[in-house]
């Protein structure tokens, strides 16, 4: 008993350092945004406590507002199309199990590229001169559209980029969940003779309903954090139609080193990032079977 408590004892100590530094590392800039949320930084770095100013500013800032409207807006929009459509692709996987490996991996393949090579491919795509989009358009008498330059259509092209390359690691998610149900549901409901549709709308949602939530918390961190694809491909643009709350933060502080202001920015962010995600436990929770 003494020696494995001794034993236990060792591998705290040993495993102590990397503890310390992992807490450190993620606590210390956390603390020190909120603690810079409520100073005010001048044009010659010169730091001053100011209070709830930069909170107050918020309330009051049309920029903020239309960040956090098109914030809301990406994320529902985005998270709608990548839960239907990773449920749809989760389906076909499942059913077509003599699909060659191959095919299967360029399924998924989409996801495990990098944000910014992803964001640089779809530039070249839906260039109004010279992208593929407009060209497939035109070709079937269709009139060409200006995609990430038109105000009215950033934020559903880059939901639809985002959907693209997310959907596949939604479609993993709900993949496991699908190979984890009871296969006695299911040859009940054909023994009663129900139909496909009726036993995917009465038996496979409903008991899929847990993973599909799951799927909706891990991609609302990403969702509501939206950042490196915008920056790549519009850059908040055409006349902020696409500045997220994140890209309105990063240019706050790092084009008009307003750092005050957009670290309250970003702790606002980070308190609806983890409400969100809050609910969606609670959620989770509550529909587990």
């Amino acid at each position: 008993m003494s020696k494995s408590i001794s034993l236990r004892g060792q591998m705290a100590a040993m495993s102590a350092p990397s503890v310390i530094f992992t807490v450190g590392m993620i606590a210390f800039p956390f603390f020190y945004t909120i603690w810079l949320s409520f100073q005010t930084m001048s044009a010659t770095g010169t730091i001053r406590y100011t209070g709830a100013a930069n909170y107050v500013r918020m309330v009051s800032d049309d920029q903020f507002w239309n960040g956090l409207t098109i914030t809301a807006a990406l994320y529902f929009l985005s998270l709608v199309m990548q839960l239907i459509c990773g449920t749809a692709l989760a389906l076909l996987l499942f059913r077509a199990k003599k699909l060659p490996g191959i095919v299967r991996s360029l399924f998924i393949s989409p996801f495990m590229m990098p944000p910014v090579v992803a964001g640089m491919m779809w530039l070249v795509i839906l260039d109004p001169s010279l992208g593929a989009a407009n060209y497939i358009l035109t070709s079937f008498g269709l009139p060409p559209s200006e995609w990430l330059a038109s105000p009215g259509f950033v934020v559903p092209t880059l939901a639809l980029i985002d959907t693209w390359q997310w959907t596949p690691y939604v479609a993993l998610i709900v993949l496991g969940g699908l190979q984890s149900l009871p296969p006695s549901v299911y040859e009940a409901a054909e023994i009663d003779g129900a139909s496909k549709f009726k036993t995917l709308y009465r038996i496979t949602l409903p008991l899929l309903l847990p993973t599909l939530v799951t799927a909706a918390v891990l991609r609302s961190v990403d969702l509501l954090r939206f950042f490196d694809l915008i920056y790549i491909t519009t850059q908040g643009g055409p006349a902020n139609a696409s500045s997220t709350l994140n890209i309105y933060g990063f240019r706050t502080g790092f084009e008009f080193f307003q750092l005050g202001y957009a670290s309250a920015l970003m702790v606002t962010l980070s308190v609806i990032v983890f409400g969100a995600v809050l609910v969606l436990n609670r959620l989770r929770t509550a529909v587990a079977w």
